[in-house]
Parts: C-alpha cells; structure tokens; sequence
C-alpha cells in the first residue's frame, strides 16, 4: 500500500522535470549557433572595413595622380557583395555594416569636393570671374617704371670711320600710379557684369644732353599731370563648365569709354632756353582718347592642385575725329586717328598652396598694329614707329585673410623694348 500510495507522487516528479532535462539537452546546441552567428558578423564586420581601407587607398592615389576624385567615387559607391550568415544565406543589405561605411565615405567626399572647390576658387579668382557670388569689390593699385634710352646724333662721317657733329643722349623715366575700384555682380550662375574706374597718376623725367651748345651738360625737367582714366564696363559669360572632358570656358566683352584725358593735341615745349634738344610736352595723357571694344576667351583647366589657364582677345579701336592732334605749339591740325589693334594672348599656371594661399606665374604677349591717320582731304597715312610688341612675364601671390578680404600680389617683368621695366601691384578683394 505505501509502495501504491509513492508511485503517483514519483510520477508527478519526473513528468515536472522533464522540461528541465530537455533544456539541459538543448542548452549545447544554441550555444554553438550563437557561436556560429557572432562568427559571421564578425566576419561581415571584417568584410566591411577591408573594403572602405581599399576604397580610401583608392581615392588616396586618385588624389595624388591629379586625376580628380570622381572614379573613387564611383567605386566607393557600387553595390558590393554581401557576406553571408551562418546558415549559408545571403543576408539582406539592411543587416550588415555597409550604411555606416557608406556614411563615411561621404562625409569624405564631401570634405574633398569642399577642400577642393577651395582651392580652384583661390586659383581662379584672378584669372576668370566666380559667377556664383552675387556681388563683389576689387580695389587694387599698381605702379609701372618705363625707362628708355635714345641716342641722338646731328653730324656727319668723315672718311667713314670719324663723326664730326653733336651727339645727344636724350632719357625718359615714367612712373605712373593706378588706383581702381571693381564692382562685379552675377546676375546668373553663368552671366557676370563688370565695371571698372581708374584714377592715374603720372610722372615723367626728361632729360637731354646739349645744355648751353655743349653735348656734355644736361638739362632735367619733370613733368607730372593725374585725373580719371578710361572706364571700362564688361560681361563675362561662361559657355562651357569645367568637367572630366572639356575646360572651363568663359567668354567676355569689355567696352572702354575715353573718360580720360586725351593724348592727342599734347603741345611740345622747350622749358631751358639753352638747350634746343630738350622739348617736353605740356601735360600727360591719362587715357588712350579712343572707344575701344575687347572680345575674348579664357579657358580654365584643373589639375589638382594646379589650374592651367590661357586667354586670347583682340582689341578693336574705334576711329575717332579730333579737333587738333598737332604737337606744334600755335598750329591746329584737325584729323580722324585710327589707332592700332592689338592682339593679346596670355598662358599660365596657378598652384594652389592650401585653402588661403597661391601662386601663379604667367606670359603675356600683346602685339599691336600701327596707328594710321586720315587729314581733313580724306588722305590716310601710317605713323611710322606706332606699331609695338609688349611682351611681360607675371608672377603674382594670393592670399585668403580670416576677415573674407583676399589679397592679390603681382610683379611683372617686362621682356621688350615696348613693355614696361617693371610693375608692381597689390589688389583687395571681398564678396558678398
């Protein structure tokens, strides 16, 4: 009886740990398929940060080879292969790391497009207009040195080898400062507009040999006169944007208004009674006296960190009739002048140092024709020595300052007779 009575009471125990032993049973076996998952992760995990190390190299040395960020862009973001789970299926793109990686990359794009747009924007500035800034100011100044040399002989050669006469060295020494105030304004990612108003001022040494009929004493007399120059208004249109197969391209028209002090009907004078050599004019020009209207085009090329530029425009001078173009002082000779067109072409390279600063070095060529001048009876003559071949070699620095002010330094050499000895120049520039 006690034996009958325990029985139901065992029963009741085993069957109440029954599920006890099967999870003792089962306990093995979800362990190691948690083992087997944390593995794929892992390895999903090791898959993820192999392939954004290659896509950094990648971008890296497309970087270094100056080839543009783009290619490693596109790598960056091509699906990639997912890995797959413990069970041997291929796990859906939302549970693995690839989001996160993708975020990185770009945030890194971002920060190279934006370092990189810095830097062609400090290049560009002084080589073609930023069509995207609504409105900025340029106010720059530059002085130029002309100085030249011309030997004067009045005489004659006996028995071909003695000069028996006077010899003249007559010197001009030019100096000339420019002050000007630039506005531009974009009307359009495209279309920018352009005006510019110089005010000149003008120095000028002559000096001649012949003082009191001796060839050895010099007379010295300065002549300086400053005003405004001649405005000018212009519009900058950019044809082509700059991409992986083609430059940026910019046209541009500037027309030029003589609100300048004519050179035309300049009287000469003699200032030193002994000396006959020496004749100066009165006054000095500060403009051409001329209408003019300039068409060209520029054409802009990246290379990170380097931009490669090269402008071509030709000049057309509008003739125009004067009351009196004569240097004679008393005598009146009025005549339509028809100035020289000239042809002017530049090529150049900007490397950008960093974010703020770079440097450019250029050549720059303009050839002029001669000035031709029809009389009051519609006779037309060239003026003899009137063409010129200006041809200088530019090195200029710019510099972004924390205040948004960027500054632009220049020096220029001159390498012709025609061409300034030197000009140095400092610009200020500020968008808004």
């Amino acid at each position: 009886m006690k034996t009958l009575r325990k029985a139901p009471l065992a029963l009741g125990i085993a069957v109440s740990l029954l599920p006890f032993c099967a999870f003792a049973q089962s306990q093995p076996q979800d362990v190691a398929a948690q083992i087997r998952a944390l593995n794929a992760r892992l390895e999903a995990q090791e898959h993820t940060i192999g392939e954004l190390k290659s896509q950094v190299e990648t971008l890296q040395l497309e970087q270094i080879r100056g080839r543009g960020i783009s290619s490693a862009y596109a790598v960056q973001s091509a699906p990639q292969p997912m890995p797959a789970d413990g069970s041997g299926a291929t796990r859906p793109p939302q549970a693995q790391s690839a989001p996160a990686g993708q975020t990185i990359g770009e945030e890194q794009q971002r920060a190279a497009q934006d370092e990189r747009a810095k830097d062609r924007a400090l290049t560009v500035r002084e080589h073609a207009p930023l069509f995207e800034r609504k409105f900025s100011l340029d106010i720059g100044g530059s002085y130029s040195y002309y100085d030249r040399r011309q030997l004067a002989l009045s005489g004659f050669l006996a028995l071909d080898a003695i000069f028996l006469g006077s010899i003249n060295l007559d010197q001009v020494k030019a100096n000339t400062f420019t002050i000007d105030a630039t506005g531009r304004f974009g009307l359009t990612p495209r279309l920018s507009l352009e005006a510019n108003v110089p005010y000149v001022i003008r120095s000028t040494r002559f000096i001649s040999g012949g003082a009191g009929g001796a060839s050895s004493k010099l007379s010295e007399e300065t002549v300086t006169s400053k005003g405004i120059g001649d405005a000018s208004v212009a519009a900058y249109y950019q044809f082509v944007k700059e991409s992986q197969r083609w430059p940026d391209i910019v046209g541009s028209v500037r027309v030029r208004i003589p609100t300048g002090d004519s050179p035309f009907g300049i009287k000469l004078v003699q200032p030193d009674s002994n000396n006959n050599n020496l004749n100066i004019p009165d006054a000095l020009p500060t403009g051409t006296g001329m209408y003019s209207v300039t068409a060209g085009v520029s054409a802009l090329r990246t290379y990170d960190p380097v931009i490669l530029f090269a402008n071509l425009a030709y000049t057309y001078n509008i003739g125009r009739k004067f009351d009196d173009i004569s240097p004679v002082l008393g005598q009146t000779v009025p005549a339509t002048v028809y100035m020289g067109n000239p042809i002017q072409l530049s090529a150049g390279m900007a490397l950008a140092l960093n974010d703020r600063a770079a440097l450019s070095f250029s050549v720059a060529m303009a050839q002029s024709g001669a000035t031709h001048i029809k009389d009051a009876n519609g006779n037309k003559s060239r003026v003899v020595g009137s063409s010129s071949n200006a041809a200088t070699f530019n090195v200029g620095g710019t510099y972004v300052l924390p205040s948004g002010w960027t500054i632009n330094g220049q020096a220029v050499v001159g390498l012709s007779p025609d061409a300034p000895n030197y000009v140095l120049g400092v610009r200020a520039t500020r968008a808004f």
